[in-house]
């Protein structure tokens, strides 16, 4: 009997979060220069959580707290912060390769937490997709840094932790208080470290506010409503391999908005990624909830 193939409606909505992660360096770079990563974190964390808390009104009952503060960590904080590490000590297309690597983390620990399967095809798929990601964002010689890798992986291992126990952890509670939850979880922790490290911030701009609205409102209040609606949905091994698709979108905006070159070698990477988002299509059949 065939596997059944995930449903193209959910497909599309989830994959429209990544895809518009894609814009965070468009948007940082043209609107958001000089700013500290981290404060950008924090500020595109909180004001979107409290805000969305003041549209749904509840907060989490019992055992809901720790959830929240948990997955707030490893979705927000503690992947924003390794982030923040990598891209500092890494070259941009060295980060990105080495935070391709969460789809496979994301198979290998769905497979104790969930009992999923883990199948070698799904598990080649992992790898051609990473292998994508090299091809279309590393430049040749780049330079390598075992702090700023490390760093790199422990955000990749966090946000797979988080991807996986967002899919065992289905609140009863909407996706939109779900991610309110869990961004202002995620932008309280982040508050600590921001005073302590306390970064000299630049005068807020027109075009600033502009883009910490993109970066907070669409880039993580939106796109994560839709991003953990499809983990519930589809289980975390069809929609990890979406994440792959931020590194194309970046891609293709500097292409299109900034003029940059798009290389023989880079077209290839980028057959390659989707080419591995669709085949993970067919391996991971999805094995999350029905609304």
């Amino acid at each position: 009997m065939p596997r059944a193939t995930p449903p193209l409606g959910d497909l599309a909505l989830t994959a429209l979060a990544p895809a518009i992660w894609g814009s965070t360096y468009l948007v940082t770079t043209e609107l958001l220069g000089g700013w500290d990563s981290l404060a950008l974190a924090l500020l595109r964390a909180l004001p979107a959580g409290l805000l969305l808390l003041l549209l749904v009104r509840q907060l989490p009952q019992g055992i809901w707290w720790a959830r929240a503060l948990v997955l707030g960590i490893l979705n927000f904080s503690f992947f924003w912060v390794m982030l923040f590490i990598s891209a500092h000590r890494l070259p941009g297309g060295v980060a990105a390769t080495v935070g391709a690597i969460q789809p496979l983390f994301v198979l290998l620990l769905a497979a104790p937490v969930l009992g999923s399967t883990i199948r070698p095809a799904a598990v080649l798929a992992a790898l051609a997709g990473m292998l994508g990601v090299a091809l279309l964002v590393l430049a040749p010689g780049a330079a390598l840094d075992m702090w700023g890798i490390a760093a790199g992986l422990a955000g990749a291992i966090g946000m797979a932790a988080g991807t996986v126990l967002t899919r065992k952890w289905q609140p009863p509670v909407s996706p939109l208080t779900f991610t309110a939850w869990q961004l202002t979880a995620g932008g309280l922790v982040l508050l600590p470290l921001l005073l302590w490290w306390h970064p000299p911030l630049p005068e807020l701009s027109a075009r600033g506010a502009i883009g910490l609205a993109w970066l907070g409102l669409i880039g993580a209040a939106g796109t994560y409503i839709l991003w953990f609606r499809g983990i519930g949905r589809l289980g975390p091994g069809v929609v990890a391999p979406l994440g792959l698709l931020s590194p194309v979108s970046a891609v293709l905006l500097g292409w299109m908005v900034l003029g940059q070159t798009l290389s023989p070698v880079q077209m290839l990477g980028m057959a390659v990624v989707i080419g591995s988002i669709v085949a993970s299509q067919f391996l991971q059949p999805a094995t999350g909830r029905r609304d």
